[in-house]
């Protein structure tokens, strides 16, 4: 018989067929009434698939789940998850990191690009033909010889890092330590090294450690010639402040994939020309999904067969 296990979300559709072939799944989002479910299967499931964006794991469902072994995440971030209320438990988590670093770094520098390039307005300027009607379309900034620091210099943060190099820009960045291995210099001090930076990269984990972080002072001292890039969480940034920097132009622009609420973006931005906004798309590819669900799957077969997992997540 097919050990239970708890869905909350889904996976492409190859790695849910997959998932399938394992597991007796209930596909929690599907069911009309997702209390009386939990309620009938309680003591039958052994695992969760959960994910970044969707319903969260709280110490409520973990406790009403006397058998629980296993919470899989199908993305990286795992604040959407109790791991205290996990490992009280000994229930093991485990995420999917790695796989997503190159198309989120990659979604970064798209997003420097477009701001600082203005390639939406001018995408905009040819469509309603202001370019045939002879109109002039406005200078935007380069990448090269501009500072970028990055505030976060894990994984996505060094390859971030690599990719401005490249673009001849002069990297520094911030964080929790200095990392002696890496060949950029470090700033202790996060208003600091804004006020030496042309673009502010948001890389960081999300959490306590680094909510609101970014507020208006730190905005300030990136400046009026400034561009903000945030790929990491929208908890990093105090949602108001930037509203407020942005308006009063106290930065030069903002690419934004992550917001506060999601999906609820503040309607505010949406008449600013010096904003580019993603619908939190930084691994969003058929490559990256694959992968990620993938590795899902690698993780919980590697617990139930009684092999380590690929890629556990602390919970204490």
């Amino acid at each position: 018989m097919s050990k239970t296990l708890l869905a909350l979300g889904a996976m492409l559709p190859d790695e849910m067929t997959a998932l399938d072939r394992h597991f007796a799944v209930i596909r929690l989002w599907k069911e009309p009434d997702p209390e009386a479910v939990l309620q009938k299967h309680r003591n039958e499931i052994v695992a969760i698939l959960s994910r970044y964006d969707g319903k969260g794991v709280s110490a409520r469902m973990i406790e009403a789940l006397p058998n629980l072994e296993i919470i899989a995440q199908y993305g990286v971030g795992v604040n959407n998850i109790d791991l205290p209320a996990a490992g009280a438990r000994g229930v093991v988590v485990t995420n999917t990191p790695d796989v997503v670093t190159d198309d989120t770094a990659n979604t970064a520098l798209a997003l420097m690009l477009a701001v600082s390039r203005r390639v939406c307005e001018a995408d905009m300027f040819v469509r309603c033909g202001k370019w045939r009607g002879g109109a002039t379309f406005p200078l935007g900034t380069g990448l090269a010889g501009k500072t970028v620091g990055i505030l976060g210099l894990g994984r996505i943060g060094q390859a971030i890092a690599r990719r401005c190099a490249a673009f001849d820009m002069n990297v520094v960045y911030h964080g929790p330590r200095e990392k002696p291995d890496q060949p950029y210099a470090f700033y202790h001090d996060l208003h600091a090294m804004a006020e030496a930076s042309d673009f502010l990269v948001l890389s960081c984990v999300g959490g306590p450690g680094t909510e609101k972080i970014v507020d208006y002072s730190v905005l300030e001292a990136l400046g009026p010639r400034g561009f903000l890039i945030n790929v990491a969480r929208g908890s990093v940034v105090r949602e108001q402040d930037l509203l407020a920097a942005l308006y009063n132009k106290a930065i030069a622009g903002a690419g934004l994939d992550v917001y506060e609420n999601e999906p609820n973006v503040p309607e505010s931005l949406f008449s600013m020309d010096h904003v580019v906004l993603l619908p939190h798309i930084g691994g969003h590819t058929h490559e990256t999904k694959t992968a990620m669900g993938r590795l899902v799957m690698e993780n919980l077969l590697a617990h139930f067969n009684g092999e380590p997992v690929k890629t556990r997540v602390a919970v204490s």
